[in-house]
């Protein structure tokens, strides 16, 4: 017989309740208007990174895409004239699945008004300790550039490298690279991000990494060599990814081509850039910086669990 039953006690599921609350009582608190924009959309995502679940009606046809973020609509909201706004909703994101991944999970995301990524990862960091409280209790924050991760866990320079250095520095820490990406750098970076270097972010804080290359600014604004971005980490866990946006029409769109040719090459989907978000942020975009975070990880971590099935009431298999 089919397990019918949730994957989480009653208690578990009151702790997702009360954190969730949390949340919004911080943002009340903080002057943030709770917005919701749709799940099911026209465009899907550029980004070479992520692939957007198609959905068609019952005759085949084309019926939109689920979102893999809400940021494109709540930009949108910004252009129009918003003030700092925040989203708690489901998103869907093709082939994730592991034990920190699921397909479908909640993620929370804000934007603030007249804010770059350097304040925002404050605020980060408060909201993480208002839900974490009485949980966990956070030691000081470590924060480091991209740079500086880089040469901590592999002693090289990730601004400064070429794909053979990178290859280098892997192999002297053990890791082998798969043949499929021996050129490419920004999956090698990748990799070592994920095999190596979040490896060695310590487990009781956060750890505030930002000054990414501007190579992978994806939708934030770039400083010469760096872009205005930030990821945070528990942990080699990554919890949330954060921008000073940009808000040049022109730039993005020449961003987007490049995801295209990007996808292209390797052979993948190649969607029409989102239209309706171009020309509102050729409308104009307030100053403003923005980000996403995995609020089921954040459950993780409050509830003790190492597997994200251990949050979800339902994981993919069984909903």
């Amino acid at each position: 017989m089919d397990d019918w039953r949730p994957s989480i006690s009653l208690a578990l599921a009151r702790l997702r309740a009360s954190l969730l609350a949390r949340a919004r009582d911080y943002f009340a608190a903080t002057g943030a208007l709770e917005v919701d924009t749709p799940a099911l959309v026209r465009s899907p995502v550029t980004d070479v990174h992520l692939e957007s679940l198609a959905v068609h009606t019952h005759d085949g046809s084309p019926a939109g895409f689920l979102h893999t973020s809400p940021e494109y609509a709540m930009k949108r909201l910004l252009c129009a004239g918003w003030p700092d706004i925040y989203q708690i909703g489901h998103v869907f994101r093709e082939g994730e699945r592991g034990s920190r991944h699921s397909p479908e999970f909640t993620m929370i995301e804000w934007y603030r008004l007249g804010s770059d990524h350097l304040a925002l990862m404050e605020d980060v960091e408060q909201l993480v300790r208002a839900l974490l409280a009485g949980h966990v209790e956070p030691a000081a924050s470590l924060h480091l550039s991209y740079g500086e991760a880089f040469g901590r866990s592999l002693g090289i320079d990730p601004l400064d490298c070429n794909p053979a250095h990178l290859r280098e520095a892997l192999q002297r820490a053990g890791v082998d690279t798969p043949a499929a990406i021996a050129t490419d750098l920004d999956a090698l970076l990748d990799l070592a991000m994920g095999t190596v270097v979040a490896e060695d972010f310590p487990t009781d804080r956060l750890t505030l990494l930002r000054d990414f290359p501007a190579r992978q600014a994806a939708l934030a604004r770039t400083r010469g060599p760096v872009a205005s971005r930030f990821e945070a980490f528990w942990g080699p866990l990554e919890l949330a990814n954060g921008f000073h946006e940009l808000g040049d029409a022109g730039e993005q769109s020449r961003r987007f081509a490049s995801d295209v040719a990007e996808r292209q090459r390797r052979r993948r989907p190649t969607p029409e850039p989102d239209r309706l978000f171009l020309a509102a942020l050729d409308h104009g975009l307030p100053e403003c910086s923005g980000v996403a975070l995995g609020f089921d990880r954040l459950v993780m971590l409050a509830a003790g669990a190492s597997h994200i099935d251990e949050v979800l009431s339902f994981p993919p298999e069984r909903a």
